[in-house]
């Protein structure tokens, strides 16, 4: 059985059986019998029906979904409820760029050998797809990764991360009141060779993945030939603070950036790069504004910073932390536990190069701040590392904006704002060692389906 605990008070509040080996085959068979009987398919305007079902059925339970979110994820209750009204938006997406899923013609006639003809492309489900999904958003990034399989006409067998099943088990319930057809979306709680036998297996057309890089990176390794995928991995996000940037605009965005949900998120404001003018005063703002945070239970609405999702997690960014003080960075604020589930927000400044803290994502309540004298050579330091997710800068100067946007190893580059920054219908995911593919809903969509050419003859043309 695994049992699932709240991360803040760790009190069991569900349990679920797990799936044994000998089973896994026959799920992945009722998903692939769906695909493979085109009869079944389910047509675009029955999809759309279904999604929009989902979202008015969602909207009528915003405050379960959020407790739920918050029990078993501890992220706090007003970023929770935040987080279940993006996915309630990312189903109405989905829903609305089903239509978008179009191909296109195709000239003929440009050569003899291709007169006569007339044709175009169509784009059609990919086929079954297997995901695998985080602990961190619990409800929308099952949204990412399980609505938009609906979207595209695929069935997909979806494993939620096995400290937050709960909303996984939420929404497809919902989807079945929606008018989900049996068998389109599957969710397995299994251990790890159960998950690695489904998502290697060759009926599997198209494998979504959100964890760690290490485990993302072997499971690509193991697909079977044929199998697309998409990985979305962590970061050590930086941003380049220029010494025009509007300090009373920033430091909101920095402190929101680097302690939401704990620093739990794969773009958390990680390595701040200021300008020597401006870096002693910025960090000593950062960490004022860092101890005024509310940390503790995550279902009190004043509370800002909740727990780590395990106490496990609390030791290691306590390591961490130590570590780098220990090896000549300064603490500005925090670097204690305050429970076994709570750590206190805290502030690095000039940790060294090769700490922890500098080079592997945190994955906790931790910004480090580093002083620079050249912007180009901080840029080089923030590119130096192997992930590369989203980062930022903040600054006046628009030159400067645009030369930071081109020399930074990202995906997406925000300019006076946090790394952490997203809204769900645009491209989101990591190069490099940070992952492979696109997220956001309809770019999604677009990659759980693939193209079909029709080329018509006819002596008439």
């Amino acid at each position: 059985m695994l049992k699932v605990y709240s991360p803040y008070t760790l009190e069991q509040i569900g349990e679920y059986p797990l799936i044994p080996m000998e089973s896994i085959d026959g799920i992945i068979q009722t998903a692939y019998d769906l695909f493979e009987d085109r009869s079944k398919w389910l047509k675009p305007h029955q999809r759309k029906t279904i999604l929009q079902r989902c979202a008015k059925i969602m909207e009528t339970q915003i405050e379960e979904l959020t407790k739920i979110a918050v029990n078993e994820g501890g992220k706090p209750y007003t970023d929770s409820k935040v987080e279940v009204l993006r996915a309630i938006n990312g189903v109405e997406i989905a829903a609305e760029n089903i239509g978008e899923l179009k191909g296109g013609e195709v000239p003929m006639g440009l050569t003899p050998a291709s007169e006569g003809r007339i044709a175009f492309t169509q784009r059609e489900p990919i086929g079954v797809v297997a995901s695998v999904s985080a602990f961190n958003h619990p409800l929308n990034l099952i949204v990412h990764q399980v609505i938009t399989a609906v979207a595209a006409g695929c069935p997909v067998i979806v494993k939620p991360a096995p400290t937050t099943p709960m909303s996984c088990e939420a929404l497809i319930d919902i989807l079945k009141e929606a008018g989900l057809p049996k068998g389109w979306c599957q969710m397995v709680i299994c251990e790890n060779d159960v998950a690695e036998r489904l998502i290697t297996d060759n009926r599997i057309n198209y494998f979504s993945f959100i964890g760690s890089a290490k485990v993302g990176w072997y499971l690509r390794s193991k697909l079977s030939p044929g199998t697309r995928c998409a990985l979305e991995h962590g970061g050590a996000a930086p941003v380049i603070v220029e010494p025009d940037a509007n300090f009373e605009e920033m430091l909101p965005s920095l402190i929101k950036g680097g302690f939401y949900h704990a620093g739990q998120v794969c773009v958390s404001v990680q390595r701040v790069f200021a300008h020597e003018s401006i870096c002693k005063e910025l960090s000593e703002e950062i960490a004022a504004g860092a101890k005024k945070l509310k940390v503790g239970d995550p279902m009190y609405a004043a509370t800002e910073v909740g727990p780590l999702i395990l106490p496990r997690e609390v030791d290691r960014v306590e390591d961490w932390v130590n570590e780098a003080v220990e090896a000549g960075a300064e603490l500005l604020c925090g670097g204690k536990r305050i429970s076994n589930t709570c750590f206190e927000p805290t502030v690095l400044l000039n940790p060294p190069a090769n700490a922890r803290v500098s080079t592997t994502e945190i994955f906790g309540p931790v910004v480090c701040i580093y002083s620079y004298s050249d912007r180009a050579e901080a840029i080089k330091i923030a590119n130096s590392l192997d992930v590369h997710f989203q980062a930022s800068i903040f600054t006046k100067n628009i030159d400067v904006a645009l030369e930071a946007v081109q020399k930074l190893n990202a995906t997406a580059v925000m300019v006076n704002d946090h790394t952490a920054f997203r809204v769900d219908w645009m491209p989101f995911g990591g190069r490099d060692a940070s992952g492979i593919g696109m997220g956001g809903i309809q770019y999604s969509m677009h990659e759980m389906t693939r193209e079909k050419l029709m080329v018509f003859k006819s002596n008439l043309l």
